[in-house]
């Protein structure tokens, strides 16, 4: 096994792109903010879409080509969801900075420096409906000195009056021939080999999710060293193995519901987790060659199961109330059907 160089650095952040037109699969996003950069001319902006499609990276790429590092501490504030984000600050910190006035510089060093500030709320989705209220007046006071980057993945939890107030953009889940370009540049430059069905899986698990699939790649060469295989990819990424899920469904066609209790067993045994077997499932069962009926019984309680093992209720519980809905749907036993009535 081939030692690999050791780097303390992330690689989420060493191949994070510098700047706007190096985002991944974003086009359309990429050739308007292009515009805005020549300008220098910014409204307030709303990027939203799935995790790990570039919306942070993308509104830090734009930051940095405006001010260049000089000014960007003094006319950039970033704020995330690790940070307090209540009423308490949109009314004192965010306020405040968005206040300040600024010089009206010339290009510095090459770079636009137009008059005002930059705001960027990472995980806008995650304030309180009360902050996002406060900052309306916020954004229309300001205006003329500061520009607002909402950066969140539901567009829906932003309140309507913020919403209308921005320019928006819709991030897309990336392609698996995009990811496929850019993990395997990331191999190159790491030294790493990646056969295709590795390539194959790494794009299937992380779904879309560029940053997931980055950050696989970068625990699986700690672990595995510079030859990295499919199985290598499943065995960091908390995927349930195929092998495990097929076994759990052909207990349940089996109708004998000792045998598929004593899966469920294995399965917990193991220690996977819960949430994950009931997404692969679903995708199994989809895939699966029974009636649309059965389909929809058991998505059904796929989905009232999701729900409890969020609200905290007990994974073996869960798990085993599915397997036996799923067993009387492929039996096709009727809905509220008992055994030995």
């Amino acid at each position: 096994m081939a030692p690999i160089m050791q780097s303390s650095q992330p690689w989420v952040e060493k191949y994070r792109p510098k700047q706007v037109k190096d985002v991944a699969h974003q086009d359309e996003v990429v050739r308007v903010l292009t515009n805005t950069l020549e300008t220098g001319s910014c409204p307030h902006m709303l990027f939203y879409g799935p995790p790990g499609t570039g919306k942070t990276t993308t509104a830090l790429a734009i930051a940095h080509q405006l001010f260049g590092p000089e000014l960007y501490k003094s006319r950039v504030l970033e704020l995330n969801a690790s940070d307090d984000r209540g009423i308490n600050v949109v009314r004192t910190k965010i306020k405040d900075f968005a206040a300040i006035a600024v010089g009206i510089n010339q290009r510095n060093g090459g770079y636009p420096c137009p008059p005002y500030k930059i705001i960027v709320l990472d995980e806008a989705d995650s304030m309180t409906e009360d902050a996002q209220n406060a900052l309306r007046r916020t954004m229309e006071t300001y205006s003329k000195v500061t520009r607002f980057f909402f950066i969140c993945n539901y567009i829906s939890r932003i309140i309507e009056p913020l919403a209308s107030r921005c320019a928006k953009f819709r991030f897309k889940p990336l392609s698996e021939e995009i990811m496929s370009n850019r993990i395997l540049y990331i191999c190159n430059e790491e030294g790493l080999n990646l056969d295709a069905k590795a390539l194959s899986t790494l794009s299937s698990i992380s779904q879309g999710d560029l940053r997931r699939a980055i950050t696989y790649l970068q625990s699986a060469a700690r672990l595995f060293g510079s030859f990295i295989s499919s199985e290598d990819l499943i065995s960091v990424s908390g995927i349930v193995p195929g092998e495990v899920v097929e076994a759990i469904l052909k207990a349940c066609k089996s109708g004998n519901f000792d045998s598929a209790n004593k899966e469920v067993n294995n399965f917990i045994a193991e220690g996977y987790p819960a949430s994950q077997i009931l997404t692969q499932l679903f995708e199994a069962i989809l895939e699966d060659d029974i009636s649309d009926e059965q389909k929809a019984r058991i998505a059904k309680k796929l989905g009232e199961a999701d729900k409890c093992l969020v609200d905290g209720a007990d994974e073996y519980l869960q798990l085993l109330d599915v397997v036996s809905t799923t067993m009387q749907a492929f039996c096709n036993m009727p809905e509220g059907f008992a055994y030995g009535s």
